[in-house]
């Protein structure tokens, strides 16, 4: 349902003339439900500008920024990508992959059975060559990715997108960073967002966190040193964002240096694995 979710907020992001993405098939892999799920979180919810403070315009400039780090691997040369817990990104089937291009997605069979449905509906045909690998991340997803053709030897570029705040704990962070390092040949990369402790402390942000824990999907880790999580896994070269420094001019909030205690912040990281 959260990635059903996330669809709808890239559905509402692409019907803006000024949008910063445009993916066509969001709305359908989003449904109803998701388009309930969007609308029960902007319910209430108060903004200092004309934005939505329901999250969609983070999620839009979260997906450019990773549209962006992921075209950027393609033009350095990278030629595998890992989308893990894809849920309904639609990357291999909106961006322009140069030749030659895999994508791995993955994913639980039952998102992924959902998820195709929809797409064989529409008649959606991929610009990469698009592998499922159907696996649950709490198992051995780097087995079923080599199983599915995965390369260890060559650089690859793994995407970790809305994924982290739903684990329960740093403990569980380390153990998928970890096996993704395992996979990660020199020149690879890792891109992934994360929420800070202070995210999860600020009075500000009580109202969204409440709404998810009665979904059942409840944040709960976060941390405000990311550069720290990343290399104590070997992923160095570590660039760091909040959303208002990459915003295009959408981000409704002013954005606080890291050294000012007490505000809620998110992340958006792109790091490079160890060279040997």
């Amino acid at each position: 349902m959260t990635s059903r979710w996330v669809a709808a907020a890239r559905a509402r992001e692409s019907a803006r003339p000024d949008g910063l993405f445009v993916d066509a098939l969001a709305g359908a892999l989003a449904g109803e439900a998701g388009q309930r799920m969007l609308a029960e979180f902007e319910a209430g919810a108060q903004s200092p500008s004309t934005e939505p403070s329901d999250g969609t315009v983070y999620l839009a400039i979260r997906t450019r920024f990773f549209d962006d780090r992921l075209l950027a691997g393609a033009a350095s040369g990278v030629r595998q990508f890992v989308i893990l817990a894809a849920g309904m990104d639609t990357r291999a089937l909106r961006l322009a992959w140069p030749a030659g291009t895999r994508v791995f997605e993955v994913e639980r069979t039952d998102v992924l059975d959902y998820k195709e449905s929809v797409l064989a509906s529409l008649g959606a045909t991929s610009r990469a060559e698009r592998i499922l690998v159907r696996q649950d991340l709490r198992e051995d997803f780097g087995a079923a990715l080599e199983l599915a053709g995965f390369a260890r030897g060559e650089p690859a570029f793994f995407l970790i997108e809305g994924l982290f705040p739903y684990l329960p704990n740093e403990t569980e962070a380390s153990r998928l960073l970890a096996a993704v390092a395992m996979l990660a040949a020199p020149g690879s990369s890792i891109a992934c967002d994360l929420i800070g402790e202070s995210f999860l402390a600020s009075p500000w942000t009580q109202p969204h966190l409440r709404k998810l824990a009665s979904r059942g999907v409840p944040w709960q880790f976060g941390t405000d040193q990311p550069e720290e999580l990343l290399a104590r896994h070997g992923f160095n070269e570590v660039e760091v964002k909040q959303p208002g420094e990459v915003g295009h001019g959408r981000w409704p909030y002013p954005t606080a240096p890291r050294s000012i205690p007490g505000i809620p912040r998110t992340y958006l990281l792109v790091a490079r694995g160890a060279e040997s």
